[in-house]
């Protein structure tokens, strides 16, 4: 018995100590190899690992958002050694003319939106990954952010506007100088995030990190009303109103860990006035962690933090993301074997009886290039909105399973559109195509839920799903979808699809954003679409804006409207080697108390004749 019970070990170890070798160099050595000095946190160095070809990702592996990537490449200086290897790259143009009123811009055509210039940055540096809210005590005033590098690094830029979005104003970057847990200022800030509550005040935030040092942060600023967003200063009024220095913030998350890393955020408030809750302001986030100690030894679970004191302070982080035997099968970094700890592109929202609904992807699937994305709930299916405490992780439902998604993009690298290693990209562009962060969820009035995403299950042979860009030809028929919920999420219709009609052809389209009117009458999704003219193959593109009436219905219709009045250039490194293959991760689109839309979107068609990002706005 012993001796067969050794010849039936020995194999057993033998299968164990391979799958460990093969996971190790995953985690044996995140920091990044070229820059032991530098990059200090984990999460981060592996980020720069994958982004330069250095490392390949594992199956379950989610990336960081494409900012903060971003403002790791300036800090080390890759984006100049990019630069310097395009030859005849274009300098770019200087302004024709600079004045007070910044750099203003409106795109006009016969029978199509103005496309309105939003940030009033002249220096012709970055501005990409941009979100708007419209407030609900003035629907004239309207606040957007964007990723923004017109200080160096990369930043969160708010800008405002009070007459619907006709004209602009902006300032530096709010969170510029707030300082770390290592009494040092940090350097970056990603993806903003902005909401209004009743009230008409508003409050924004962004994750902060550092090149040198393990600190990372998630923070939030006010703007009271009726300053609608002119300027910002700390939630907490006993410091007065213009505290703005690293006590004037409300910080959601802080850690000086080099194997943590705070990611992907948003806020949102309950702006229902006669909700049990209104005016909290609720916060959800990726808090990747490097080293678990389980499992596959790291994982991004998402987290939920919450301030009923108007942003002063906020709850301890908990984790929401749960577990869920049928769907989550594989690839746990937690005790839990069927934890789904493997996500990334959390997005909240409050429904009118004060119910927090958050919706996120997630990798806990044992097959390549087929996740999932899921809704999990506080409170519970049977819970009462007024008194559940939803900073107790007990009280947030198990993840719901809203639709599969089939992320099996090509993966680069293609040099000359931009597309690293270790970037899914559709070619002719090398911007980011992870399914991860490209879904957004709205809420009704009647609790009616959408949810809108895009995937590659369409995706033809020729596009080499799951393989390589460099030797992909278009078409690439990346397609946009929406699924809706009449029951709270419990339960979800089969993907509608949006894009895979013969209008668009077998033509790409991409990063969609949808917001509901607040009747639930109408369904607006926006997204990046390459059907017009050759765009499909030169990589131009358009954003176009679907209009569904009855969208909880099979009796629903469909309308389209295209909303760049001319296509946007592809930013390659021929014409751009500094922000080639950078647009951010998504774009978006929101709606006002009337359910009138606004769309906006990071556009490359940059004035007097060059190609750079900048945000643009349109009232369709």
């Amino acid at each position: 018995m012993k001796t067969k019970l050794r010849l039936f070990l020995i194999p057993a170890l033998l299968l164990v100590a391979i799958a460990l070798l093969l996971l190790a160099p995953q985690f044996a050595n995140t920091a990044n190899s070229a820059y032991p000095n530098v990059v200090k946190n984990k999460v981060l160095g592996r980020a720069l690992d994958v982004e330069l070809g250095r490392a390949k990702p594992a199956q379950w592996e989610r990336t960081v958002s494409a900012g903060v990537v971003y403002g790791l490449l300036q800090a080390t200086g890759e984006l100049d050694r990019r630069a310097s290897a395009v030859k005849n790259a274009p300098a770019p143009k200087l302004p024709s003319a600079l004045n007070t009123q910044g750099c203003q811009n409106t795109y006009s055509a016969l029978g199509l939106p103005d496309n309105i210039r939003v940030n009033q940055d002249c220096s012709r540096r970055r501005q990409a990954e941009e979100m708007v809210v419209v407030n609900p005590t003035n629907p004239k005033n309207l606040i957007a952010g964007q990723n923004d590098s017109r200080i160096g690094y990369n930043h969160c830029g708010y800008d405002f506007s009070f007459d619907s979005g006709r004209t602009w104003g902006d300032q530096i970057p709010p969170f510029y100088g707030v300082v770390n847990g290592d009494g040092v200022v940090f350097d970056a800030c990603s993806d903003p995030t902005a909401t209004f509550d009743s009230a008409g005040n508003a409050y924004i935030g962004g994750v902060l990190f550092e090149i040198y040092y393990a600190d990372s942060g998630f923070v939030v600023q006010k703007s009271n009303a009726p300053i609608g967003g002119a300027f910002y200063h700390s939630p907490d009024s006993t410091l007065g109103a213009w505290q703005t220095s690293s006590t004037g913030v409300g910080w959601v998350a802080n850690d000086n860990n080099p194997n943590i890393f705070n990611d992907k955020e948003f806020i949102v408030a309950d702006a229902n006035s006669h909700s049990p809750k209104a005016n909290n302001v609720y916060a959800t986030w990726t808090r990747f962690n490097a080293a678990t100690g389980f499992g596959v030894g790291g994982n991004s679970p998402i987290y939920f933090s919450q301030s009923t004191n108007g942003g002063k302070t906020w709850s301890t982080g908990v984790e929401i993301s749960g577990a869920n035997a049928t769907y989550c099968t594989i690839f746990s970094g937690e005790s839990n074997a069927n934890a789904c700890d493997q996500n990334q592109g959390s997005d909240p929202v409050v429904g009118p009886d004060g119910t927090i609904y958050v919706t996120f992807a997630n990798g806990n699937t044992p097959t390549v290039g087929l996740n999932q994305y899921f809704l999990v709930r506080c409170p519970g299916i049977g819970g009462n909105p007024a008194t559940t405490d939803c900073s107790s992780s007990a009280n947030w439902s198990a993840p719901v399973q809203i639709a599969p998604m089939y992320d099996s993009e090509p993966s680069g690298p293609v040099a000359s559109s931009g597309c690293p290693s270790g970037r899914q990209c559709l070619p002719p562009n090398g911007y980011r195509m992870d399914p991860f962060v490209m879904g957004s969820v709205s809420v009704a009035t009647n609790g009616n839920l959408f949810f809108s995403w895009s995937d590659f299950r369409n995706g033809a042979a020729n596009c080499n799903p799951n393989g390589s860009a460099a030797t992909a030809v278009p078409p690439c028929n990346e397609d946009v979808f929406y699924a809706y919920s009449t029951n709270g999420g419990a339960t979800w219709s089969s993907a509608v699809g949006l894009t895979n009609i013969p209008h668009f052809g077998s033509a790409a389209q991409w990063w969609p954003w949808n917001s509901v009117a607040p009747d639930g009458s109408k369904l607006y999704v926006a997204f990046y679409d390459r059907s017009i003219g050759s765009c499909e193959f030169t990589g131009c593109a358009d954003i176009m804006l679907a209009t569904v009436s009855n969208p909880a219905s099979v009796s629903r219709s469909v309308s389209l409207k295209r909303v760049t009045t001319s296509s946007m250039p592809n930013l390659v490194p021929s014409n751009n080697p500094y922000q080639a293959g950078f647009l951010g991760d998504y774009m978006w689109v929101t709606t006002d108390v009337t359910g009138k839309p606004y769309v906006i979107w990071a556009d490359t068609r940059g004035l007097n004749g060059t190609v750079e990002e900048d945000i643009y706005l349109a009232a369709p």
